[in-house]
């Protein structure tokens, strides 16, 4: 048995892995919220095997039906079942920093390149996220869509979020496709239920607790920030309401963003229009745009204060819901009918990433002949010569470089 200063070390030691390789893929990562999702499968399910396919399915069904961006929750999923709260944390920081320290160097003004998001070496990397989204919806296609009743649900969950896009679409979708896979899909074997155990250091305790600071921040800070009129806590009660409320992922919280900064005089509307254009060209989650806003609000905390204070607000709805929800997760996701409800979402899931895989990723990677033939030799590259995907994506982004 490990003494208490061992499991206290392995803890740390463990945490430290989690945000070394939420790191790389913090640097890497371009393309998206599915685009991340594709990332996090080659990397944990396939390389890493730290969960299974079906694990790591489930896991990004349920965080379609969670406000909140879906990638970084997902990470914060994994890292917790890795390393407990620090390996969820160091998921967080890993993923985040990047992104975060660059979008606070362009408040800064360190911005003399112009508008990079045409760059040569952008346009690659958006190729290359194409390579790896098609690589990882090819995969879930294997395992999470086995028979025709599921390729049936998912061909259908793509038809219609192509046809009507929008966030409530893709939730519609997913509930209809979970009660169909409730009526039609059968429930897998026990050694299918023991390979895909998610293994979640907290207690139902923890996640109560934590549920209960989620319902009281979003419904206190408003009322705190009215009676105190504090510019800091104003600051707080803005981020954390974008990230409590919004569903659909980065995009869609621009427009409760825009009306809660740019209307009310807190950011001015050519700063937010500049820092939007430069979330485009940097990789990671696009929530850390929060971190660009927080640095240049006119009034109350700015710089590195007004920055750190946005992207934690920002961001913490998200973890409380991770470490809410998981605790009770496991249990919920082996019942019998739970797991035909889980089927039916987890092939929606393959059809909503088909979907995305086309409108945005390939639409905004795929813009010429030669972004394709980049698109080909990266998929090859994966496929065939199975070189990872950081170096994979690197190379996409010096051949887009050369040839864009």
């Amino acid at each position: 048995m490990l003494s208490a200063e061992g499991a206290r070390r392995a803890g740390f030691s463990g945490a430290l892995l989690v945000f070394l390789v939420f790191l790389r893929l913090g640097c890497t990562s371009f393309g998206g919220p599915i685009a991340h999702l594709g990332y996090f499968r080659a990397e944990f399910v396939e390389r890493r095997k730290w969960l299974s396919d079906r694990a790591y399915a489930d896991l990004v069904a349920l965080y379609q039906f969670l406000p909140g961006p879906a990638s970084s929750q997902v990470g914060m999923a994994i890292g917790l079942q890795k390393a407990g709260v620090l390996g969820l944390v160091g998921a967080w920081l890993g993923f985040t920093l990047p992104s975060a320290a660059l979008l606070f160097g362009f408040a800064l003004g360190v911005s003399t390149l112009g508008d990079v998001s045409q760059a040569g070496w952008v346009l690659g990397l958006k190729a290359g996220a194409v390579a790896v989204v098609a690589h990882a919806v090819l995969g879930m296609v294997k395992s999470l869509t086995p028979d025709a009743r599921r390729v049936t649900i998912a061909v259908a969950v793509f038809t219609v979020v192509l046809l009507v896009p929008g966030p409530l679409t893709m939730i519609g979708a997913m509930v209809l496709a979970g009660v169909t896979g409730f009526f039609v899909c059968r429930s897998p074997s026990t050694a299918e239920n023991d390979e895909s155990r998610l293994r979640v250091r907290l207690r139902p305790a923890v996640g109560c607790v934590s549920l209960a600071v989620f319902v009281m921040l979003l419904a206190g800070l408003p009322i705190l920030a009215v009676l105190t009129g504090n510019a800091t806590v104003g600051l707080i009660d803005t981020f954390y309401r974008a990230g409590a409320l919004v569903f659909g992922g980065g995009h869609v919280v621009l427009p409760l963003v825009q009306a809660e900064t740019v209307q009310t005089g807190l950011v001015e509307s050519g700063a937010f229009l500049a820092g939007y254009g430069a979330a485009q060209a940097v990789p990671g989650p696009l929530f850390t745009f929060a971190a660009f806003l927080g640095a240049v609000t006119t009034r109350g905390p700015n710089e590195l204060l007004g920055a750190s204070i946005a992207l934690l607000a920002i961001f913490l709805p998200s973890a409380l819901l991770v470490m809410g929800v998981l605790p009770f997760w496991e249990r919920l996701r082996r019942a019998p009918r739970v797991q035909r409800v889980l089927m039916g979402v987890n092939a929606g899931v393959v059809g909503l990433l088909a979907a995305a895989l086309y409108d945005p990723v390939f639409t905004e990677g795929v813009t010429n002949a030669t972004s394709l033939v980049v698109v080909a030799l990266a998929f090859v590259a994966l496929i065939s010569w199975e070189i990872p995907v950081w170096a994979v994506v690197l190379g996409a982004a010096g051949a887009g470089a050369l040839l864009l």
